[in-house]
């Protein structure tokens, strides 16, 4: 019987572990491998797949050997389209190493689109090649609604970018005064409170509201993962409160708060609130799946659950996707022809499914079951 090879420690200094590789492929960014296997790693002489040879060579710009970390960062900034073409667009691929490469290849208007639109690409790197960008990147970092509110430097950043149009600046900065942003420091953003509002908003403050910031003071419980439930009330005043707050604000609390902030927030009216939710960094496997039950569930968080990898790969998830009414057909038959033939069976009979999933695995498993006709 064989074992796996273990998950070797990350080099000092990078954010994940060898984890993401196939434990064969492993031992050539580990660091206590011999530098000749890291090296050909650091040279992309081994199999790896586009994103996985973005994310050993991310690794190994940390090696301790200087050579190994030259080699790696020159092969990645010599990397073909036809890897990059498909890794830069990958979620799966881990968010620091999307947002290195993003630093890496900003000079490059087809790579820097790809690296913006991925949802897993940091806002901190978005924020960063904000002020300096063409306008067509501009343009799509402008677009992004869910990131302008969850951080205000691409706000910031792009409102100082030369090459972004008056156009697409009025229009982001009106946004995010609509959705509740205040940005003080801003001139474009003060501008805009007087083109909704009116010359007298120069005099009066904007009012915050219940801010994110506050909430997390007052309720601690929100604040830690892991904390216990909170008492009726309190969870009943938090409700009040959040209900006062801000799109923007909400969304802060959506990517701060604790299982308990964002259980009340992925109820929200607001597609944007609840994408923030399912995006936050801190989601459990847990609440995915209670999501992916959720027949009231949003379109767009039902859509980021079956589009991604991770968690598609567990069955409690799949199943409960293949159950919800408002998963499309399309991505049901997908996750269909990959279950186990008793949870077909099971579907096949169960009348809590959509008509056109019980069928179509009545059929799966009648095809599964026929007999085999006999060669002649």
């Amino acid at each position: 019987m064989t074992t796996a090879a273990p998950v070797a420690p990350a080099p000092a200094g990078c954010p994940f572990t060898s984890e993401f590789l196939p434990p064969n492929m492993r031992k050539h960014v580990d660091p206590a491998a011999p530098v000749p296997l890291r090296m050909m790693a650091a040279k992309a002489l081994v199999p790896l797949n586009p994103s996985d040879m973005l994310g050993a060579l991310f690794m190994l710009t940390f090696d301790a050997e200087q050579g190994v970390r030259d080699a790696a960062a020159k092969t990645a900034a010599g990397l073909t389209d036809k890897i990059l073409g498909s890794a830069l667009r990958d979620e799966g691929v881990q968010g620091p190493v999307l947002g290195w490469f993003l630093g890496l290849l900003k000079a490059n208007d087809t790579y820097s689109e790809m690296l913006v639109l991925n949802a897993t690409t940091p806002d901190e790197a978005v924020a960063d090649v904000a002020s300096g960008c063409s306008a067509k990147v501009a343009e799509i970092i402008g677009q992004n609604q869910l990131r302008l509110l969850r951080h205000e430097d691409i706000i910031r950043k792009l409102c100082t970018n030369a090459n972004a149009s008056q156009a697409l600046i009025d229009s982001v900065c009106d946004f995010a005064v609509r959705s509740g942003l205040t940005l003080v420091d801003v001139p474009q953003m003060q501008a805009a409170r007087v083109r909704l509002f009116g010359p007298q908003a120069v005099q009066a403050p904007p009012d915050p509201g219940t801010t994110a910031a506050q909430v997390l003071q007052d309720f601690q419980e929100v604040k830690e993962e892991g904390a216990p439930p909170m008492e009726e009330g309190k969870r009943l005043n938090l409700t009040q409160r959040i209900m006062k707050m801000s799109i923007a604000e909400k969304i802060k609390l959506a990517t701060l708060g604790n299982k308990e902030a964002r259980t009340l927030l992925i109820r929200d009216s607001n597609k944007l609130v609840c994408t923030a939710v399912i995006r936050s960094p801190r989601i459990t496997d847990g609440e995915v799946l209670a999501c992916a039950s959720n027949r009231a569930a949003n379109d767009e968080v039902l859509r980021i659950i079956y589009n991604n990898r991770e968690w598609t790969k567990k069955q409690k998830i799949k199943l409960a996707l293949v159950k919800n009414p408002k998963i499309p057909l399309t991505v049901v038959s997908k996750f269909l022809n990959t279950l186990r033939d008793a949870e077909l069976k099971d579907l096949a009979r169960d009348r809590n499914v959509p008509s056109g999933v019980s069928m179509f695995a009545k059929k799966l498993v009648e095809k599964k079951t026929a007999p085999k006709k006999e060669e002649k």
